[in-house]
């Protein structure tokens, strides 16, 4: 099958397991737009906010590196039925919180969910789609991104506006129990991974894994170095208005919707290696004409939407090949201690991007074109990582799926 079109019966699948990672990003990503609402409600300084956003991405990270041990041990299906059930809960729990230490546990106890939910939907991509659809199949899980950013976001602050701070935990944990209930009624049940003789055989670390890794890397770091900083940014270095923040990021989730979907027919059809080089390049470009050149020669809208647009792209041209380096009874436990890493690069660079960083007097940020030079020179890493990678795996353009091939 040639067609850019994927079968209805993986349609079906993978519009399940993009909810599931819509609302598995939304959980993480409303919680920061929401702080001064409940920093205000339980009595949180607002100095301490930093640690109940970072409490989940610590405990994704743990549980990453927990996951790189155990996961490929269990059941795809009923692994992420359990996993989105205790996310759906353990986001509840937070609308029960009373202060800050409540409301730590809750996150942690989200994020630990969250963590393996979001690695076993990228597993059963892979278990299930054939390498010569799995970069479009990756783009619309990977939507689950660009809809928060849409819709999830937007939507959660309006909800927390109109019916209290508490509101967008308890619908969005029952939104995730229906999508667990979703999950169980449309996916096959899916153990071929545990049936093979390697089961269960520990993780060899080796080149094509240090590639891959590095690829993450590279990307991740020089993402996460401006991505905490560009609010900041755009309002008071390029004078973009705060009541239009929202819409702002609404185009840039468009943006990425639209460039996901290119760079996943893109990597089917060739190689990953194009999308990732023509994202590098993109994205310096953007950062050398929207930060580098001072006054900006890119207005607020055009310089976010390209790159988010362009990060997305990248990162789906690089999941979908990394998708390729483990076996099936490795996948999970692969892509476990991928998400590990990446959670703890994005909170390295984040804790980094404040050593490049001043205020200045008219709340200005000091040392943004440092900054994104920095991220610029670690993006190129991505491409080269991508070509060694290929190389090693002995690159080869996407095979035409035919009828021969089973859609599962």
């Amino acid at each position: 099958m040639s067609s850019a079109r994927l079968p209805r019966s993986e349609r079906a699948v993978l519009f399940i397991l993009a909810a599931v990672h819509f609302v598995n990003l939304l959980d993480f990503m409303m919680v920061m737009p929401m702080g001064p609402d409940f920093a205000a409600a339980l009595g949180i300084p607002m100095s301490r906010l930093g640690i109940v956003g970072g409490s989940y991405t610590a405990a994704a990270t743990v549980v990453g590196v927990l996951g790189s041990l155990l996961l490929d041990r269990w059941e795809r299906r009923r692994a992420l039925i359990v996993s989105v059930c205790g996310l759906g809960l353990a986001t509840m729990s937070g609308a029960l919180a009373t202060g800050a230490a409540s409301l730590v546990a809750a996150r942690l106890a989200a994020g630990s969910f969250g963590g393996i939910a979001g690695t076993i939907c990228f597993s059963i991509v892979a278990d299930l789609v054939p390498e010569g659809r799995r970069g479009r199949a990756t783009a619309v899980v990977a939507s689950g991104f660009s809809l928060a950013s849409i819709v999830g976001v937007p939507a959660g602050l309006e909800l927390a506006r109109r019916g209290g701070w508490r509101a967008p935990f308890v619908v969005v944990g029952l939104l995730a129990l229906a999508l667990a209930a979703g999950a169980r009624l449309s996916l096959p049940v899916l153990r071929a991974h545990l049936d093979r003789e390697e089961a269960g055989a520990p993780l060899s670390p080796d080149a094509r894994m240090g590639y891959t890794f590095a690829a993450f890397g590279c990307a991740i770091l020089g993402n996460f170095l401006l991505v905490p900083n560009l609010p900041a940014y755009l309002q008071f270095n390029m004078g973009f208005p705060r009541e239009h923040l929202g819409l702002l990021y609404c185009f840039g989730g468009l943006a990425s919707l639209a460039t996901m979907r290119l760079a996943g027919v893109w990597t089917d059809r060739s190689r990953a290696l194009w999308p990732a080089l023509a994202a590098t390049v993109l994205v310096s470009g953007t950062l050398a004409l929207g930060v580098l050149v001072q006054p900006p020669l890119l207005p607020p809208v055009v310089f976010f939407g390209a790159f988010m647009g362009c990060n997305a792209a990248r990162w789906v041209a690089v999941n979908a090949l990394a998708s390729r380096v483990p076996p099936p009874s490795a996948r999970a436990r692969f892509l476990s201690a991928q998400n590990a890493f990446a959670h703890g690069a994005s909170a390295a660079a984040a804790f980094a991007s404040a050593a490049f960083l001043t205020v200045g007097p008219s709340g200005m940020l000091v040392g943004m074109p440092a900054l994104a030079l920095t991220a610029a020179l670690l993006g190129l890493g991505v491409p080269l990582a991508v070509w060694r990678l290929e190389a090693l795996m002995g690159h080869r353009h996407a095979l035409p799926v035919t009828a021969a091939t089973p859609d599962f």
